[in-house]
Protein backbone atom coordinates (compact mmCIF):
# COMPACT_ATOMS: atom_id res chain seq x y z
CA UNK A 1 0.00 0.00 0.00
CA UNK A 2 1.06 3.25 -0.61
CA UNK A 3 1.16 5.63 2.27
CA UNK A 4 1.09 9.55 1.87
CA UNK A 5 2.15 11.56 4.85
CA UNK A 6 2.01 15.13 4.81
CA UNK A 7 4.30 16.83 7.62
CA UNK A 8 3.46 20.33 7.41
CA UNK A 9 5.96 23.27 8.65
CA UNK A 10 3.65 23.45 12.00
CA UNK A 11 3.47 19.76 12.33
CA UNK A 12 7.06 19.82 13.62
CA UNK A 13 5.94 22.09 16.50
CA UNK A 14 3.79 21.55 19.45
CA UNK A 15 1.22 24.61 20.14
CA UNK A 16 3.07 26.78 21.74
CA UNK A 17 6.49 25.77 21.32
CA UNK A 18 9.47 28.09 20.58
CA UNK A 19 10.39 28.09 16.47
CA UNK A 20 13.72 26.83 16.96
CA UNK A 21 16.08 24.32 15.28
CA UNK A 22 16.27 22.41 18.26
CA UNK A 23 12.53 22.06 18.98
CA UNK A 24 11.97 20.82 15.26
CA UNK A 25 15.24 18.41 14.74
CA UNK A 26 13.57 16.67 17.90
CA UNK A 27 9.90 16.65 16.43
CA UNK A 28 11.05 15.52 12.96
CA UNK A 29 13.04 12.93 15.00
CA UNK A 30 9.69 11.53 16.66
CA UNK A 31 8.03 11.70 13.66
CA UNK A 32 10.50 9.86 11.86
CA UNK A 33 10.20 6.73 14.37
CA UNK A 34 6.60 6.88 13.35
CA UNK A 35 7.03 7.09 9.60
CA UNK A 36 10.00 4.26 10.08
CA UNK A 37 7.00 1.61 11.31
CA UNK A 38 5.04 2.66 7.81
CA UNK A 39 8.33 1.32 6.10
CA UNK A 40 9.02 -1.83 8.43
CA UNK A 41 5.14 -3.19 7.97
CA UNK A 42 5.87 -3.10 4.36
CA UNK A 43 4.33 0.07 3.29
CA UNK A 44 5.34 2.11 0.53
CA UNK A 45 5.76 5.77 2.04
CA UNK A 46 6.02 9.55 0.48
CA UNK A 47 6.57 12.13 2.82
CA UNK A 48 5.84 15.62 1.98
CA UNK A 49 6.11 18.90 3.98
CA UNK A 50 5.34 22.49 3.30
CA UNK A 51 7.93 24.55 4.81
CA UNK A 52 5.52 27.37 5.37
CA UNK A 53 6.58 28.70 8.60
CA UNK A 54 10.45 27.84 8.18
CA UNK A 55 10.19 29.93 5.21
CA UNK A 56 8.61 32.77 6.49
CA UNK A 57 11.20 32.96 9.47
CA UNK A 58 13.61 33.08 7.01
CA UNK A 59 11.91 36.02 5.25
CA UNK A 60 11.84 37.62 7.85
CA UNK A 61 15.87 37.04 8.46
CA UNK A 62 16.67 38.24 5.46
CA UNK A 63 14.65 41.04 5.96
CA UNK A 64 16.27 41.81 9.18
CA UNK A 65 19.78 41.44 8.06
CA UNK A 66 20.07 43.06 4.34
CA UNK A 67 16.63 45.14 3.82
CA UNK A 68 17.45 45.91 0.27
CA UNK A 69 18.31 42.81 -0.56
CA UNK A 70 14.75 40.46 -0.15
CA UNK A 71 14.94 37.05 -1.03
CA UNK A 72 12.05 35.54 -3.15
CA UNK A 73 10.95 32.59 -1.61
CA UNK A 74 11.61 30.66 -3.87
CA UNK A 75 15.16 30.89 -2.94
CA UNK A 76 14.73 29.56 0.91
CA UNK A 77 12.50 26.44 -0.61
CA UNK A 78 14.05 22.93 -0.25
CA UNK A 79 16.02 21.65 -3.57
CA UNK A 80 14.75 18.62 -4.53
CA UNK A 81 17.69 15.92 -5.07
CA UNK A 82 18.54 14.68 -8.33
Amino acid sequence: MLVVAALGGNALLARGQALTAGNQRENARVAAGALARIVEAGHDLVVTHGNGPQVGLLALQGLAYKPDEIYPLDVMGPRPRA
